[in-house]
């Protein structure tokens, strides 16, 4: 279904991407697997959304032909207070070779305990509310009325924040 999507719209598949659960991957591994890898094979880029939720293994993420993980919210909203919490964030953002996007980013304060560990990718109202399309260009340069982080909050160069 995917592949007839992409020849009916003539979209190279490498630009979309597309987010996976990860109590979705558990459900049915071995089919999960599978799917991922077909899609992965067009070029579609795979995501894990709402990672630390489920309890799948480091071992078998490895194993998928994923490019991100998403840390679930819960997580990175109480990593500034809970000590389990940002352990988990810090080993998440320390894994090799993906693109690690945090959620829930909604205060100054994680956003720049994200920022020192090396997180570059965010999402969250801290950094915009969501925004209708005809407005994201105006945000993403910077001329909306939009509330700005201040130069020190914003992401690196290079690294624009999603969402």
């Amino acid at each position: 279904q995917v592949r007839e999507l992409l020849d009916a719209s003539r979209l190279d598949a490498g630009r979309l991407e597309l987010e996976i659960t990860e109590d979705a991957v558990l459900a049915d591994p071995v089919r999960t697997k599978a799917i991922l890898e077909e899609l992965a094979a067009m070029g579609v880029r795979l995501s894990i959304d709402d990672f630390g939720t489920g309890y799948s293994s480091l071992a078998y993420l490895k194993r998928l032909p994923i490019s991100q993980i998403k840390i679930d919210r819960t997580f990175v909203m109480g990593m500034t207070s809970n000590e389990d919490d940002a352990t988990i964030v810090r080993s998440t953002i320390d894994l090799g070779g993906l693109d690690v996007v945090a959620e829930g980013v909604e205060s100054a304060a994680i956003w720049a305990e994200l920022r020192a560990l090396g997180c570059t990718v965010a999402q969250g109202y801290y950094l915009s509310r969501p925004l209708p399309p005809a407005e994201l260009a105006d945000w993403l340069c910077g001329s909306a009325s939009y509330r700005k982080p201040r130069t020190n909050d914003r992401p690196p160069a290079g690294a624009p924040a999603r969402r």
